[in-house]
């Protein structure tokens, strides 16, 4: 474990994958999610995500790997996974101690969607979106927290955003931790502050929050981001490396 959470006695451990085996990830503390592949996530990405596939994800180390590969056995060319947690939240502290992939044309994200969520119900982002870390390979090093809820989103440019330079992010790992309260949305490198965003009470379609979150984990590539400067396909595979997931909450 490179960090830990310095939290006061309000806090409680409550979830953790210290990812202490070597295997597929915990089928008891992760699921896959497969469906909007034929779709290309509605944001015309590239990768299938793949279902038990340790090609794409597995434990070793320590570490929990996702990684993008290109492949000859589908249209689109490449294999990623997404990984939901079984496990769903409603407000706490969630940090992620993640390495994440350099090259162009990977979008590496940290993010929690609401628990049950699927990409068929069509209701993004009203339903809200709380990303705690993107990265996408064309500017290495700037990482991205978000909020995203039906007034603010990045189709009408009105998402709540912050922005934080780290120069090793594919070198090293970092924290990234998420702060979620019913009054406001904090996020974290390294304990460094770099986006907030408080609850000003008007309303679900500025703060759709105040319900159970489950956190997703996954290796787009390309989509109407990741894609800006095309995809460096000799650089692949591409992984995110996970040390560790720790949720906790105020008991």
């Amino acid at each position: 474990m490179d960090s830990s959470t310095d939290l006061n006695s309000e806090y409680k451990l409550v979830w953790s994958d210290e990812f202490e085996y070597s295997d597929l990830p915990d089928s008891e503390k992760w699921v896959y999610d497969t469906e909007g592949n034929e779709a290309g996530w509605g944001n015309n990405e590239l990768q299938i995500y793949t279902h038990a596939d340790r090609d794409n994800s597995w434990v070793k180390n320590g570490k929990l790997h996702i990684t993008a590969r290109t492949s000859d056995q589908h249209e689109k060319g490449f294999t990623s996974a997404r990984l939901i947690s079984n496990a769903r939240w409603k407000y706490g502290i969630i940090e992620v101690n993640a390495k994440v992939p350099p090259a162009r044309g990977t979008w590496s994200a940290i993010w929690f969607m609401p628990s049950g969520w699927k990409f068929s119900d069509g209701n993004w982002p009203d339903v809200g979106e709380i990303d705690i870390m993107e990265h996408v390979g064309h500017n290495s090093g700037v990482i991205h927290a978000s909020a995203h809820s039906k007034d603010h989103q990045w189709q009408k440019n009105t998402q709540k955003t912050g922005i934080i330079y780290v120069e090793d992010v594919s070198e090293k790992f970092h924290s990234y931790k998420l702060d979620w309260q019913s009054d406001y949305i904090k996020a974290y490198v390294d304990d460094s502050l770099y986006f907030e965003y408080q609850n000003e009470e008007y309303g679900e379609s500025k703060w759709p929050y105040d319900k159970p979150f489950s956190l997703i984990l996954n290796v787009a590539v390309g989509g109407a981001w990741g894609i800006m400067n095309g995809v460096d396909t000799a650089a692949f595979p591409q992984t995110m490396e996970i040390d560790f997931v720790r949720v906790y909450q105020k008991q």
